[in-house]
C-alpha cells in the first residue's frame, strides 16, 4: 500500500498534462479533515494518509505518495444546503450568524453552502433565506476553521450548536427564561445575607 505523506504548496506550478495524469482521490469533506486516513483512489487503489496534523485538503490539492506519484484531490458530492437570498445585505448576514457558530461555509457567487443540518436550515429560513438541499461537493472556505482545523467538531461548535436549538426550538425558549430568572435573583440573594451579617455584628 502507497503511503501519503506530503501536500505540495498551492504556488507550486506543474505542468497541465503531469497533473491531468495523477491518481485521484475522491473525499467528503469529513474525510479530508483527517490527516491519518485509509482510503481508495478512483480505480480501486487502496493507500494510507499520513499527513501533518491538522491539515484539512481542498479540492485541487495535489498530493505526494511515497513512490514519488501524484494524487489529486477532488472533494465529492455529499447532503449540503445552499443558501440564497433576495440581497447581498440578506446573504451577508446569513454569512455572519453561520460565522458566529464556527460553521464550515463555502461561499460562492450569490449563494453560501454548508453541511446539511436541520437546525441551521431553521435558523436560516427564519432569516428569511431561500434554503435548498442537494448533493454536491463541498469546498468550505480555510478561513472558517481557523486555517486547518476544523471547529465543526470541537467544544466551541458544540455549545454554539445547543444554542441554536434553544433558540429555534419552543419548548426550550421556556427552559432558558427560567434559567435567566433563576440567575438574576442569584445576586440579590447574596447582598441579603452580607447585610444580616453586618447587623448581626452591630448588635454584638
Amino acid at each position: 500500500m502507497r503511503r501519503i505523506a506530503k501536500r505540495l504548496d498551492a504556488s507550486t506550478r506543474l505542468a497541465a498534462p503531469l497533473v491531468a495524469r495523477a491518481a485521484v482521490l475522491v473525499l467528503p469533506f469529513e474525510a479530508r479533515c483527517r490527516s491519518r486516513l485509509r482510503a481508495a483512489l478512483v480505480g480501486g487503489e487502496e493507500v494510507a494518509l499520513f499527513l501533518p496534523r491538522g491539515t484539512v485538503l481542498r479540492h485541487g490539492d495535489l498530493l505526494v505518495a511515497d513512490d514519488g506519484g501524484l494524487v489529486r484531490v477532488e472533494a465529492a458530492p455529499q447532503d449540503v444546503l445552499r443558501v440564497t437570498a433576495p440581497s447581498a445585505q440578506a446573504l451577508a448576514r446569513a454569512a455572519y450568524h453561520l460565522g458566529n457558530r464556527h460553521t464550515p461555509v463555502e461561499v460562492g457567487d450569490g449563494f453560501l453552502k454548508l453541511e446539511a443540518d436541520p437546525v441551521l436550515r431553521d435558523m436560516l429560513e427564519r432569516l428569511g433565506m431561500r434554503v435548498e438541499a442537494a448533493s454536491q461537493p463541498f469546498d468550505p472556505e480555510a478561513g472558517a476553521y481557523g486555517g486547518g482545523h476544523r471547529h465543526g467538531h470541537d467544544a466551541s461548535f458544540e455549545e454554539d450548536h445547543a444554542l441554536a436549538q434553544q433558540v429555534f426550538r419552543a419548548h426550550d425558549h421556556t427552559a432558558a427564561g427560567h434559567e435567566h430568572e433563576h440567575g438574576h435573583t442569584h445576586p440579590h440573594d447574596h447582598p441579603h445575607d452580607h447585610l444580616h451579617e453586618h447587623d448581626h455584628r452591630h448588635g454584638h
